[in-house]
């Protein structure tokens, strides 16, 4: 699929933005699991964090196949960075979408400039690949909402200034889901214990506590009961982008093993000259392509129409990928491949968490089962 001038342009851009600028840093941010903050300042320099945001508001408004461009590109750099940007997308494309003229003047402007920083809350402790069950409560009291519950596995949830949170305006009734603006400086909001994952470890994930946490209701993004329709529109999006994540992953573990493999000699030969070694390359370049032809034809029907099955098609089959081609890649490289000299280890623990945020694998597949029954 041939990209326009433009997306050609953009691509080149953030290459030569990741080569030179997420790079560098990349094996220390993992190591001391620290956001590399001058990146995401880089990143707003661009206009990247403005990516999903109207031109109006100096935003980039790029189409999805450009949305997936970027994803890609910065995760064949630095998955974390990739993350962040993309869940501060999803952010802003719900004020986008859902919000008052007020609220995105409020908002959007400043979110195009790198600072707040979006988070997006809807798992729970108890509520991940079900929403429905979610138990956080924002209760109407007169002109506010008390806001009280527990999200988990929040992306940028210390880093954050502001907060789009999913939560019933009655615990009892999983029909009262509804979306919500919140920011982060709030009496009542805590940040909770960041965790301590096997990857994507300069990812700032963490729990967000709501205690009596009160917003003017004027803070409200969709009409009540409206949240779960809202989340699952913008996560078919968000799925395009952890598939384009994912094929960027792949990639990366991809390029280092033919330099590897061309590199690396082994009874007087490189072992890319060994069948056993070129066939494996072979089938991990053949998986990348296919996962990115997959990826970038969802990309461009979700511009038209919410397109949930090819979004979930992309994500299940560019995550599983990723893995397998990491896999490889370290296979390749043998025991080095095994140590933390060599960047396909940590492509190795990052590539798995595709698999599993914003859907699992299995999610995926229940969700293009049931519209193969349509």
């Amino acid at each position: 699929m041939d990209l326009t001038s433009e997306q050609q342009m953009i691509q080149e851009t953030v290459r030569e933005f990741v080569d030179n600028e997420v790079t560098e840093n990349v094996d220390e941010a993992d190591e001391t699991q620290q956001f590399p903050e001058e990146v995401w300042d880089g990143l707003a320099d661009l206009d990247l964090t403005g990516l999903t945001v109207p031109e109006e508001y100096g935003g980039f408004d790029a189409d999805e196949v450009t949305y997936s461009i970027v994803n890609e590109e910065l995760a064949r750099g630095h998955l974390a960075v990739a993350t962040a940007l993309s869940v501060h997308g999803l952010a802003t494309s719900c004020i986008r979408q859902f919000g008052t003229q007020e609220q995105q003047d409020e908002w959007l402007s400043e979110m195009v400039e790198g600072r707040p920083v979006g988070a997006f809350a809807l798992s729970e402790p108890h509520a991940g690949s079900n929403p429905a069950e979610m138990t956080t409560e924002a209760r109407k009291e007169g002109d506010e909402y008390v806001i009280n519950g527990k999200k988990q596995w929040i992306t940028n949830g210390k880093r954050s200034g502001v907060v789009i949170l999913f939560a019933k305006t009655d615990s009892d009734d999983p029909n009262t889901v509804t979306q919500f603006l919140v920011p982060k400086d709030v009496d009542g909001l805590e940040v909770g214990k960041k965790e301590d994952k096997l990857g994507l470890r300069a990812s700032d994930t963490t729990t967000l506590i709501f205690d009596d946490v009160r917003i003017p209701a004027e803070n409200r993004l969709t009409e009540v009961g409206d949240g779960l329709k809202a989340a699952f529109s913008i996560l078919t999006g968000g799925r395009i982008a952890i598939a384009s994540q994912a094929v960027g992953v792949a990639q990366a573990a991809l390029d280092d093993a033919v330099d590897y493999a061309n590199d690396r000699e082994q009874f007087d030969q490189p072992i890319i000259e060994h069948q056993a070694i070129a066939h494996k390359l072979a089938d991990m370049q053949t998986d990348v392509q296919a996962a990115r032809l997959l990826t970038r034809d969802a990309a461009r029907k979700n511009e038209d129409d919410v397109h949930p099955k090819s979004a979930s098609m992309a994500k299940y089959f560019a995550s599983e990928t990723a893995v397998d081609v990491a896999n490889e890649a370290v296979q390749v490289h043998g025991g080095y491949g095994y140590t933390k000299d060599f960047d396909v280890e940590r492509y190795y623990r990052d590539a798995k968490i595709t698999t599993i945020y914003e859907g699992t694998s299995e999610i995926q597949k229940k969700v293009i089962a049931r519209h193969l029954k349509e």
